[in-house]
């Protein structure tokens, strides 16, 4: 199974093919798509684009990709809920060692889903959770 978790940064870069993917993370992303497995997103990834955007740190064509993505079953790209489950999973992510909000829900997600997480956040990769960059 090559299903994996991608964070907003992953995911954007891989969809607006940028050099910033490192060449393992993308090559992950592509075994999950041609394998056939998903690669999630979590919704909160979704709200951060949409921040982003907003205060001009991204550009639009970022959010109308990742959107096109998802709304694409044959993308690959599937949308992981903020449900319950990944509530209770955040109190596994440290704090201290991932302060921010939508970072640690992410890693939730993961962890939820018990998946790998494709994420360059050196405070997500000192955690136990399995990441791949």
């Amino acid at each position: 199974m090559s299903a994996v978790v991608a964070d907003t940064h992953a995911a954007l870069w891989y969809l607006l093919n940028s050099q910033r993917l490192s060449p393992n993370a993308g090559a992950v992303l592509d075994a999950a798509i041609q394998d056939g497995d998903p690669i999630y997103v979590a919704s909160v990834s979704l709200v951060e684009v949409v921040y982003l955007v907003e205060k001009g740190r991204l550009p639009e064509v970022a959010l109308e990709r990742l959107n096109n993505a998802l709304a694409d079953p044959a993308s690959g790209f599937v949308t992981a809920p903020l449900d319950l489950a990944v509530a209770q999973a955040l109190r596994r992510i440290p704090r201290d060692m991932v302060p921010d909000m939508p970072d640690r829900i992410i890693a939730a997600t993961a962890l939820r889903l018990g998946l790998p997480l494709v994420t360059r956040d050196p405070d997500i990769q000192k955690t136990d959770l399995k990441t791949i960059w």
